[in-house]
């Protein structure tokens, strides 16, 4: 499988992905902030931590890697986390840098500060 990042602004995030000879996807629900207890960290650099945290483990349950994700959609629940979500982002991804979608929202659950999901392909 090949990826090949379409990116002609040169911003932070690929504006398209091209995805060839891909023999498997996985598509990996909303993660959201909180551990296998269902304990929630109130800070945000600790929830989104957490969010990637959970992807990890749904994408090494499918055999894949974070750097087989292709396209990221992030919910977060308020404009001021943009760059704090943008560090933490960098911060687990370095540079691979997929397609992605910020979209403000009103999450599911008021404790959340973020959700992601994502579509991997291997």
């Amino acid at each position: 499988m090949r990826q090949n990042a379409i990116n002609p602004t040169g911003s932070s995030y690929s504006q398209a992905m091209e995805v060839r000879n891909a023999s498997r996807w996985a598509f990996v629900s909303g993660q959201v902030p909180a551990d296998e207890n269902g304990a929630v960290p109130e800070a945000f650099h600790d929830q989104a931590r957490l969010v990637w945290r959970n992807i990890d483990k749904q994408l090494r349950d499918a055999e894949m890697t974070l750097a087989n994700i292709v396209k990221i959609t992030t919910f977060l629940s308020d404009r001021q986390y943009r760059q704090a979500n943008y560090e933490v982002r960098h911060a687990v991804l370095g540079g691979h840098s997929p397609a992605m979608t910020i979209i403000i929202a009103d999450i599911y659950d008021p404790a959340w500060l973020l959700e992601i999901e994502v579509v991997a392909a291997a």
